[in-house]
This record gives structure tokens, sequence and C-alpha cells, in this order.
């Protein structure tokens, strides 16, 4: 008798216990609840702090939501995933219950371009959810948002209105309107197809400029990369640029010389322009005057392994080969100073024999955060 009265007193304690637990965790503010996911470590450490924080986050009313879309703005893309969930099961419980969403609060975390991009995005889904009107207030005059994800569907909208003046057979009026949103464009499937439309109508939308391709450099090559070992390897046009200078390269010395690609995207076959070569390396140098400071993108293309130096800063390291390439494979972040700025990059070719293993090239593009060119 004596030991049921004590397993009972047992499970009345648990039961309180958990019970003052779960109070304190509920009393906790939307950012202490963030903060604590927020902690969440390498190889899952933090887990279960980070785990029963969603959890106490998901069960919040909808007055919440701004608090823990502010939250996500900061988030990396692990906690991104806990808080994003929470945002969804607040929203959904809300609209399923029929209960208001705060659409005035989620309306100016939309407008405030302070906020991330994505996270933007997401307030914006779930306000055109409960305010059928959003989408037409909002988004016509999201054309230059910071946003490309906003900015991607203010793009369609304009450019579907645009092609409704061209099809009323007002030509002047339509072409200047389908010429404003190419250059708002941001996202390359949407640029392409605009640049088309345009071709159609016999203009000649100039897609170097708009994406920020780089066709002019001077280029100096081969150096040794036998083993891959030259990607670590400090050569002279790391340590000085000297134009006039000769260089002992892989073969014999080398000269820097100028080249201006034909490409429009700014690809620059190493194997046409220095010669087919395996295991060596080569840099590519361009110079560009910026008439104020701004942060910048560089943004590369290329299967081979690159370095690149903004004003002689390493910004960029990937030590990497023959991945494919891709426009924007990857990106850096930078600051352009007011006058000269120069960006140097390093292409290493490895000694693989296979056909697909063959290629020596680069692509570089220079742009603002949204990637639009400069």
């Amino acid at each position: 008798m004596h030991r049921h009265i004590s397993f009972r007193c047992v499970l009345t304690l648990v039961a309180l216990l958990f019970a003052f637990s779960r109070l304190a965790w509920s009393a906790e503010d939307v950012a202490t609840l963030a903060a604590r996911i927020k902690e969440v470590g390498k190889e899952g450490k933090g887990n279960q702090v980070a785990s029963r924080a969603s959890r106490e986050l998901s069960r919040r009313g909808a007055e919440d939501l701004p608090d823990l879309l502010l939250a996500l703005n900061d988030a990396d893309p692990v906690v991104a995933n806990w808080l994003r969930a929470a945002v969804d099961q607040i929203a959904e419980r809300a609209v399923a219950n029929r209960k208001d969403l705060p659409a005035k609060k989620l309306e100016a975390f939309v407008l405030d371009r302070r906020n991330s991009g994505p996270v933007r995005r997401l307030a914006f889904e779930w306000l055109a959810r409960v305010d059928a009107t959003a989408t037409n207030r909002l988004i016509p005059g999201m054309l230059d948002d910071p946003s490309v994800e906003l900015r991607r569907d203010a793009v369609a909208r304009t450019w579907a209105d645009a092609q409704k003046v061209l099809d009323g057979g007002d030509r002047p009026a339509g072409l200047a309107a389908l010429q404003k949103v190419f250059w708002s464009a941001r996202d390359r499937d949407q640029v392409l197809d605009i640049a088309k439309r345009l071709e159609a109508l016999d203009e000649k939308p100039d897609l170097t400029r708009h994406f920020g391709c780089i066709q002019n450099w001077q280029l100096i090559g081969p150096f040794d990369n036998s083993d891959k070992a030259g990607f670590d390897d400090v050569f002279p046009p790391e340590k000085q640029i000297e134009l006039e200078a000769e260089h002992a390269g892989k073969e014999s010395n080398v000269r820097w010389f100028e080249h201006t690609t034909a490409d429009q995207f700014g690809v620059v076959d190493l194997n046409k322009v220095i010669g087919k070569h395996m295991g060596v390396t080569a840099f590519g140098l361009s110079r560009l005057d910026a008439r104020e400071e701004r942060v910048i993108q560089i943004r590369v293309g290329s299967p081979n392994a690159v370095k690149v130096w903004l004003n002689g800063t390493l910004v960029l390291r990937v030590d990497e080969y023959h991945h494919g390439m891709n426009m924007d494979q990857y990106i850096a972040t930078g600051k352009l100073k007011t006058g000269r700025n120069t960006i140097l990059i390093k292409i290493c070719q490895n000694e693989q024999k296979e056909d697909w293993a063959q290629n020596w090239m680069f692509q570089v593009r220079v742009c603002d955060l949204t990637g639009g060119g400069l």
C-alpha cells in the first residue's frame, strides 16, 4: 500500500515538474526561444533543446508571427529550417481555424527592405493567403526590390503588362516598358526570355552589360600545376602585378598579354587563348574604375580550381576540378574602393585524361547584391 502511494506520489511529482517546466518554457518570449534554436552546434549539439524550443514556438498564436519572422532574418540555413517550420505551423493552424493573421504587421514586414529577401517572401506568401488585394497592391512596386524572390514576380507582371500594350498596337510604349523590365530582371531565365522578345522586335539587348560580364583581360601563363601543387604555390602575379615583366613558366618564359573574349557572357577558353596544356595554371587580371565605394559580388564560373583576389585580398578559393561550369557557380562578396580596382583570378587545370576533364576556362561577372551588372 505504501509502495503504491509512493509510486503515485512520484508520478504526481513528475507531472508537476513537467507542468512547471512547460510553464517556464511557455513564459519565454519568441526571441529567447529562437536564440535557443540558434545555439544548435555541429553534429547535432543542442538538438534536444532546439527541438523543444521549436515545439514551443509552433504552439504560439498568430500574433507572434512578426517576432518569429524577425528572428528568421539572421538565421543560418539549419536554424532557418526550424524557424520556418514553426512559422508555417502557426499560420496553417490559424488559417484552418479561421483566425486572423496579423495582416498589417505582415505587410509592414514585407515592405521593409531591410529584412531578408527570403523571409520577406515567406511573409508575403502568408499575407497573400489572407488578403486577396495584397498581390495587386504590392507586387507592381517591387520591380527594383533588393529581394530577387519578390522582384521576380514584379518582373513577370510588368512583362505581361508590356506585352498587352504591344499586342494593343502601341509599339513605342510597349517597347519602352519591355526595355525597363529587361533591365530590372535578375533571374537568368527571365532575362534571356525577355531578351528574345526584344530581339524579335529588332532590338539588341546588351546581355554582357546587363549581367556585368568581364570581357577584357590581361592574361599570363601557363605556370606549373603538376600534381595540383600549383594551386597553393605562390607565383609572381600573386606577389606583384608587373605587366611588362617576364616570368618563368612551366615550359618557357611567359608574359602578360591582352585578350578580349567575343563571348557575350564573358567565357574565356584558355585552351584556345594560351594553348592546350595539362597540369598548368594561368592568371587573368581585370581593372575596374569605381566612382564611389560600394559592396559588390564577384560571380565566377569555371570547371577548374580557382582563386580570386579583389584589390589584393583573397575573396574566393575553390580547390575543385571538373564539377561542371555554370554562371554564378561561385559567389564572393567584396567592396570596391573609389577609383581603380583590380580583380585577379587564378585558374588551375589538373592532369586528368578523360575527355570531360579537358576544359580550361573561366567566366567572371561583377554585379550588385541582386545580381545586376555594374
